[in-house]
């Protein structure tokens, strides 16, 4: 996959995953801002959607295509795994940074792996796909932030996706602004203040 890695000053490590029409260089400004210390990989999307960057095929704007979605779950997973190994980043002290596209598979890996991040942001994303046996998640911290005018992410899909997490022993926080689909500094800034609450006492038991 086409990807960046950039080596930082402490053992956290950001993985950030773009939206639609993205690259490996949307969201690195992001990752700056909720920890400038971290590891930050950051992986271009496969697949292309009308010359746009995405991590999954979809057969319209608000129908996936769910096998391939499924595999480049597995796929995306896959290949965090990998890189851990090749820039010898700690698995488990990862956080996971996920926007629109992005954020639906983030979503999909955690609802296909146990541990499979430390923790998520997840900025305006939906139910990426139903009917499935969840991962437990073992209080696995999940940051979602949602915009009440988000045409393309209402309010149930934010809310079910929230108990969806919360069924798997996920600890949940949504953070709510009023804006659309557009990711907003606000937000942003909310994502930052909840990373840094992160207990002490949690990085111990990882």
């Amino acid at each position: 996959m086409i990807h960046l890695f950039e080596k930082g000053n402490n053992s956290k490590t950001l993985v950030l995953l773009h939206g639609t029409g993205g690259n490996e260089y949307d969201l690195l400004s992001v990752g700056k801002m909720i920890d400038k210390n971290a590891n930050i990989l950051s992986i271009r999307g496969s697949i292309l959607e009308y010359g746009m960057p995405r991590f999954y095929k979809r057969k319209s704007m608000l129908e996936f295509d769910y096998d391939n979605l499924i595999e480049k779950t597995h796929e995306l997973r896959e290949f965090i795994d990998d890189s851990s190994k090749i820039y010898k980043f700690d698995r488990n002290k990862v956080t996971v940074i996920g926007y629109s596209n992005g954020a639906n598979i983030a979503s999909c890996i955690l609802f296909h792996y146990e541990k499979a991040f430390s923790q998520a942001i997840l900025f305006h994303p939906m139910v990426p796909i139903r009917a499935i046996e969840l991962a437990k998640q073992n209080q696995t911290r999940v940051f979602i932030g949602a915009g009440r005018f988000d045409q393309m992410m209402p309010d149930h899909e934010v809310e079910e996706l929230t108990q969806i997490f919360q069924s798997v022993n996920a600890d949940v926080e949504v953070f709510w602004t009023d804006y659309g689909h557009q990711l907003s500094k606000e937000e942003i800034l909310a994502a930052k203040i909840w990373y840094e609450r992160k207990d002490v006492s949690y990085d111990d038991e990882i």
